[in-house]
């Protein structure tokens, strides 16, 4: 979900935690995402580095399950 917000840069930075952890663990986003139970489309939305892309908390914990990180490794500077 493209969002409104105030903070568009954090979005933006949790979208490339995201693409950081997965090419780190050697996945591509067409694998990172069937493991994930989401769309290659939607996980290209939420790595977008030029646009802030939302997601739910379910989908917030599957790509934490996922890439085997603390929800919070997504969010550190």
């Amino acid at each position: 979900m493209i969002v409104q917000t105030n903070y568009p840069q954090k979005y933006i930075k949790f979208g490339l935690k995201v693409q950081y952890y997965r090419k780190l663990r050697g996945m591509t986003q067409e694998a990172f995402a069937d493991k994930a139970g989401i769309s290659w489309s939607y996980l290209a939305k939420i790595e977008s580095p030029t646009r802030p892309f939302g997601v739910s908390m379910e989908t917030l914990f599957k790509i934490a399950d996922v890439l085997d990180v603390p929800v919070s490794k997504l969010f550190e500077d």
